[in-house]
């Protein structure tokens, strides 16, 4: 694995320059140690990556954007996790793929890139054909996508926040907009939008674009916003997945309406608003009033979804 870009980071928007190398962490939380919270099927992404025997996910420990109310907070905020060598991700990650899972879904993989690239590499020698999944928050370098490009099938983008104030207020960077809108701009251009697209699972997905956006309490002008941005820039045919299972962490205490859950009044503006708009391609999901899309990595199975094969991140 070539190290170099941990030396002087700025493998994320943050642009740091920390030596990771030298067990510094930089703004994503992490060494150049590798740290993974979780490897293993899940039955709770989007019915494209899920199918019938689960996407192959593999959790990486910390995260560049840092959003308070992250539902991965567990991993992104409090770094649990366990170190690995690149061996033993390698080992684990093939024996994942030997088990019939339908893509590697590699989860908020920026900031540890260096040993993606390397992990991707090791599988195609070894024979693995899988689509390999870029699961990220949408806040990426647009520079760092022809790198991604040699090894990645599918990305699987978050469009978080069209507001810039709302993005400094829950990720300390009003850039995030443009930044988010770069970066997606670049991987439809690569890769053009999610295919097959098949709502039923029966056909998972190959190749392309799909774009998630969680509708957050108390902000429906930011998603209405999101909504119409992505109408203007990519069009109706833009594959969607608007969430609705945002639950409030401790972090959100004295955070306005971020305290409580996403009601459902809110949830349906948006969901007429992608109506009007004339999405053709867009997965929606159950609101519910309980923690099921709220995963817990001090457990070898994370989510519930996993351990039922029921509701997950991502179920439409």
């Amino acid at each position: 694995m070539d190290a170099t870009p941990y030396r002087e980071c700025r493998l994320c928007p943050r642009d740091c320059g920390v030596d990771r190398t030298a067990g510094r962490t930089g703004r994503c939380g992490e060494t150049a140690a590798l740290r993974v919270a979780s490897i293993g099927p899940h039955f709770g992404e989007e019915p494209s990556f899920t199918g019938a025997r689960g996407s192959g996910t593999v959790f990486f420990t910390g995260c560049s954007s840092g959003c308070f109310f992250c539902q991965n907070g567990q991993i992104s905020v409090e770094h649990v996790g366990g170190e690995l060598s690149s061996d033993d991700l390698f080992a684990r990650v093939l024996a994942m793929v030997r088990g019939g899972v339908h893509n590697v879904n590699f989860v908020t993989p920026d900031h540890v890139w260096p040993h993606v690239a390397d992990l991707g590499r090791r599988l195609r020698e070894a024979g693995v054909t899988v689509p390999f999944l870029f699961n990220g928050s949408g806040y990426h370098r647009a520079d760092r996508i022809p790198d991604y490009l040699r090894l990645i099938d599918i990305f699987l983008p978050d469009f978080k926040f069209a507001d810039p104030a709302l993005a400094h207020r829950c990720m300390g960077d009003s850039r995030y907009p443009q930044i988010a809108l770069s970066a997606l701009h670049a991987m439809v251009e690569a890769r053009g939008f999610l295919e097959p697209w098949d709502t039923t699972g029966a056909r998972t997905a190959e190749r392309g674009v799909l774009v998630r956006h969680l509708v957050l309490p108390g902000e429906t002008a930011n998603s209405l916003e999101v909504l119409r941005t992505l109408r203007r820039e990519f069009g109706r045919h833009l594959p969607l997945s608007v969430m609705s299972q945002f639950r409030p962490t401790p972090a959100c205490a004295s955070r306005g309406d971020l305290q409580r859950p996403l009601a459902r009044p809110e949830y349906d503006e948006v969901l007429a608003c992608v109506a009007d708009l004339g999405f053709d391609q867009v997965y929606l999901q159950e609101l519910r009033d309980d923690d099921a899309f709220s995963p817990d990595f001090r457990h070898n199975a994370p989510f519930r979804g996993n351990r039922d094969r029921a509701a997950g991140p991502g179920a439409s």
